[in-house]
C-alpha cells in the first residue's frame, strides 16, 4: 500500500516537472532581438547583416534602436519643425542618415566610410540602403525608443519611413528579448 502511494506520488511530481519544461521551452521563439545604441556605420552594418542573415534562415528578427544609432534612422531630406536648442544641436552635431555614419575605428578624417562604401560597391556587398531595403522586404522590425528620441530631440517627423517601424520604450525591447532564443547588443 505504501509504495502505490509512493509511485502515484512520483508519478504526480513527474507530471508536475514535465508540464514546467513544456512551458519553458515554450517560453523562447525563433527570434533574434538586438538592442542597438551605436552609431559607427561598421557596427550599423554589422547589425543588418546579421539581421538579414538571420530573417533569410526565417528567424524574427526585433531591432531596438536607441541613443547614438538613432542618428541612423534619420532622413536627411526632412526638415522637423518646433526643436528646441539642445535638441538642433543634437541634430547638428550628430549625422543625419545612414548614409554619414562615420566608422568606429579608422575614420580617417572622413575618408574611412567612403573606403568602405567603395570596398563595398566594389565587392558586391549591397549598401547600407540596400540593406534596409531587404530588410523591409524579410519583414524585420525596428522599435525606436521613445526616451532616447526625447532626450537627443528626435521627433518622429524625421525618422526614415520604413513599413516595420514603432516607437516604444525599453520594456517592450526588454519583452520581446524575453521572448528571443538570442539577445544581443550592439
Amino acid at each position: 500500500m505504501e509504495t502505490e502511494q509512493q509511485i502515484a506520488e512520483l508519478q504526480k511530481q513527474i507530471e508536475g516537472l514535465q508540464k514546467k519544461v513544456k512551458r519553458l521551452e515554450n517560453t523562447r521563439q525563433d527570434q533574434l532581438s538586438m538592442a542597438v545604441v551605436s552609431g559607427d556605420m561598421d557596427k550599423i552594418l554589422a547589425v543588418m547583416i546579421i539581421s538579414l542573415a538571420a530573417a533569410a534562415m526565417d528567424t524574427k528578427v526585433k531591432l531596438f534602436f536607441s541613443f547614438w544609432a538613432l542618428a541612423a534612422l534619420r532622413d536627411p531630406k526632412k526638415k522637423p519643425k518646433g526643436k528646441d536648442f539642445i535638441s538642433k544641436m543634437f541634430g547638428m552635431m550628430l549625422p543625419k542618415s545612414k548614409n554619414n555614419l562615420k566608422l568606429s575605428n579608422m575614420n580617417m578624417a572622413g575618408m574611412g566610410p567612403a573606403m568602405i562604401k567603395s570596398l563595398m560597391k566594389k565587392k558586391n556587398v549591397m549598401s547600407l540602403d540596400e540593406m534596409f531595403q531587404q530588410a523591409a522586404e524579410l519583414g524585420i522590425e525596428i522599435t525606436v525608443c521613445e526616451m532616447s528620441m526625447d532626450l537627443m530631440g528626435f521627433k518622429k517627423e524625421e525618422i526614415i519611413d520604413y513599413p516595420h517601424l514603432r516607437y516604444a520604450g525599453a520594456t517592450t525591447f526588454v519583452s520581446d528579448a524575453g521572448e528571443s532564443a538570442m539577445q544581443w547588443f550592439v
